[in-house]
């Protein structure tokens, strides 16, 4: 091979490698390719293939040369037959060459109009020997000279190696996508093991502090104090919505929560931490299951009744309850304190309710002074 050429060559190589490397879609060094391919070979047009899990083989980048006469309209999108000569070399790993794709009978059968303007042809296996990512073609204008025996080579050289840099570039993609959700997780549990343990406390503090201080605040200062408790509540909701949304890869497009039970023993969890001793937790029927939209719903459900046990309750025993049957889910929080206290802040009780409502269920509360309370929080599985 020529020193110059080889030099040529070795320059795009490391270009395609760089650039994939450094780009979170290596997809996107297609066009980048068949470029560099063509300016190596001296083609007119260059066409990078790529197979799916089906083996069908696909134009994904196209490139004209400055010297083409009469362009053929934007090949990409366009699916190449099994049989012609690009799907073959795709399978096979062997390049073909071929002097004018019209008369050869090897290409002449698969030629679409478009290209019929072409003649010399030569198609290299794109990727490597375990991983064929598809092949990587180049033609000339029809009367032009053949692709030499040199040429193919450096294209086929060209084509392994940008085919190995685009393997490599999907590995470390794919491990820095592991790495960013490794981080992801932990951030979530410090947030949620840590800060939400925190705000809750200091909540439930400045709770105890406005009832042993009633009779000795005015309206305005107890009314500030019920805000700054509000605010408190509102931005645990809010950080618990982002670990939600940390430690989902794709949220949106999520159709069941496997995770509700584990969310359940963390809410009960947490609740013990403040109490000082654990509530008792049974659960009944698998959750696995649960539509997101309602695992959601009963997940804040449970954080409500739990907040208000803690804070307002005075309660020595805590029995929650969740059973789920073939049509809906069914959530039960009951303590033995002294009930809900009328003074309190109701913004809990009605997102409870307006909770059940959204997911077309109910919720109903019942408290006592006497016989401590209860709250029953039921939906169907069909909503959301």
């Amino acid at each position: 091979m020529d020193s110059m050429l080889a030099r040529r060559m070795l320059a795009a190589s490391t270009e395609i490698t760089k650039a994939a490397l450094a780009s979170e879609d290596p997809d996107s060094v297609l066009p980048l390719v068949v470029r560099r391919a063509a300016t190596l070979t001296e083609a007119d047009l260059g066409l990078v293939m790529v197979r799916d899990g089906q083996d069908t083989l696909t134009v994904e980048a196209a490139h004209t040369g400055p010297h083409a006469s009469d362009p053929p309209s934007d090949p990409v999108g366009s699916v190449l037959s099994p049989r012609s000569a690009a799907a073959q070399v795709a399978r096979d790993g062997v390049p073909v060459v071929v002097d004018d794709l019209i008369d050869d009978p090897l290409t002449a059968p698969y030629v679409p109009r478009a290209l019929r303007v072409y003649g010399p042809f030569a198609v290299a296996p794109f990727g490597t020997r375990e991983r064929r990512l598809g092949a990587l073609a180049v033609y000339r204008r029809r009367n032009a000279e053949p692709f030499t025996r040199v040429t193919v080579d450096v294209l086929t050289s060209f084509a392994a190696q940008a085919g190995l840099a685009l393997v490599l570039a999907e590995g470390s993609t794919a491990r820095q996508r592991i790495a960013v959700y490794q981080e992801r997780e932990r951030i979530a549990r410090d947030l949620h093991d840590v800060i939400v343990q925190r705000l809750y406390g200091a909540g439930v503090q400045l709770n105890v502090l406005g009832r042993r201080l009633s009779d000795r605040l005015d309206a305005d200062d107890a009314e500030r104090l019920t805000e700054v408790t509000d605010q408190i509540d509102q931005t645990i909701a809010e950080v618990r919505a982002t670990v939600r949304t940390l430690t989902s890869t794709d949220p949106q497009c999520s159709e069941q929560a496997p995770d509700l039970t584990d969310s359940l023993r963390s809410e009960v969890r947490i609740a013990g931490e403040l109490l000082g001793w654990s509530p008792e937790l049974e659960i009944d029927g698998d959750l696995g299951s649960v539509p997101v939209a309602v695992a959601d719903h009963a997940r804040a459900a449970l954080r409500e009744a739990l907040s208000n046990v803690v804070r307002h309750s005075g309660a020595r025993t805590v029995l929650v309850r969740v059973r789920r049957t073939d049509t809906g889910l069914l959530l039960q929080v009951t303590d033995d304190g002294c009930g809900i206290p009328h003074d309190v802040s109701k913004r809990g009780l009605r997102n409870m309710e307006e909770r059940a409502v959204a997911a077309g269920g109910h919720c109903e509360i019942s408290s006592s002074p006497d016989s401590g309370s209860t709250v029953t929080w039921e939906v169907p599985l069909s909503a959301g």
